[in-house]
């Protein structure tokens, strides 16, 4: 068996993640069975981060970790603790946004949180508002788990009910696993659902958003599109997707192989991304928390609306926010 370039060397499945696997749903079975019924306050936060943690695990799954069976992957990290996001749905919106020469465009990436021009024109007061709040770094963290859940929630209603059977499947899977843990929170743990909503899933989204908030701006040239924030006590939380710009161009490399390759080169991946840098998100969250870091409106794409464009082979795509568009179908992510 010769070693490879996905970073698992000449391990078929990759340990460190397995571990962290069992770590984190261990985790979450002990928080809820034995800290909520006398720390209820340690459990919520407790739990927060173990959602957290598992959203990160779902990432590193969709990329082939940790082992080279999807299907298995997918058995590994898909039982569905954090409760919003099916794990088929995840992966297909995050591989379509690695097409990296469409990052930010608010319909080609599914994970922008730029909005085109004319449609953001069009939206209510109210909706631009909440947008514009969302665009700070406490907005994110407070709003956009519900922002960005509903709209998604609702996307995805509309297009089963148009029959989509992809999505269709995927929620069905969704279902099966909510069939096993809405039981063991409410019976189990003893802690009431809507209580687990508020309180470790809006958390863990929380959590997450912080990575999310500046992982990508507008550039001219791609990779100056992805940041690098270099170190930070959060950095395990998001399986060093702090060193976002390495995981873009080389998204087959397992998490736990990141830093040397971020250290090693350091130089010459803060040279590719232009010093889209931060020392950690300590810096970020001091400068961002009450003041927006991007506009809302995307400040080069999508300015009109643009009929006639040359075909491309399109599927349905929706963003983070639930709103609509179209995405092109996706190149398989690079294998360096």
């Amino acid at each position: 068996m010769r070693s490879d370039e996905r970073g698992g060397g000449l391990l078929r499945v990759e340990w460190p993640t397995i571990l962290l696997i069992i770590s984190c749903y261990g985790a979450w079975l002990a928080l809820g069975l034995a800290v909520w019924p006398d720390w209820p306050i340690l459990a919520i936060v407790g739990l927060g981060v173990v959602l957290a943690l598992q959203s990160s695990l779902m990432h590193e799954a969709c990329h082939g970790h940790p082992t080279r069976s999807a299907r298995l992957n997918e058995l590994l990290v898909g039982l569905p603790v954090g409760l919003v996001w099916p794990y088929r749905r995840f992966k297909a919106v995050h591989l379509r946004h690695h097409a990296d020469d469409r990052l930010t465009d608010p319909f080609d990436d599914p994970e922008s949180y730029y909005r085109a021009l004319w449609q953001h024109d069009r939206l209510p007061r109210a909706m631009r508002m909440l947008l514009a709040i969302n665009n700070t770094m406490l907005g994110r963290m407070l709003l956009n788990p519900w922002l960005g859940s509903i709209g998604f929630l609702i996307a995805d209603a509309r297009a089963i009910v148009g029959g989509d059977r992809v999505i269709g499947r995927a929620w069905l899977l969704h279902g099966l696993g909510l069939a096993v843990v809405l039981p063991v929170v409410h019976y189990g743990f003893g802690m009431p659902l809507w209580l687990y909503v508020i309180g470790p899933v809006w958390l863990g989204q929380a959590l997450i958003s912080v990575r999310t908030f500046a992982e990508h701006q507008w550039s001219e040239r791609p990779d100056g599109r992805t940041i690098i924030v270099e170190r930070s006590p959060l950095s395990i939380l998001f399986l060093n997707n702090n060193l976002h710009l390495v995981h873009h161009k080389m998204p087959n490399v397992a998490w736990y192989r990141l830093p040397a390759l971020f250290a090693a080169r350091r130089d010459e991946w803060v040279r590719m991304n232009g010093g889209y840098v931060f020392p950690n998100y300590r810096t970020l969250i001091a400068t961002y928390a009450f003041r927006a870091k991007e506009p809302v409106v995307h400040p080069v794409l999508r300015r009109t609306p643009e009929p006639g464009r040359a075909f491309r082979p399109r599927v349905r795509s929706r963003s983070v926010a639930g709103l609509g568009g179209m995405a092109p179908v996706p190149t398989e992510p690079s294998k360096d």
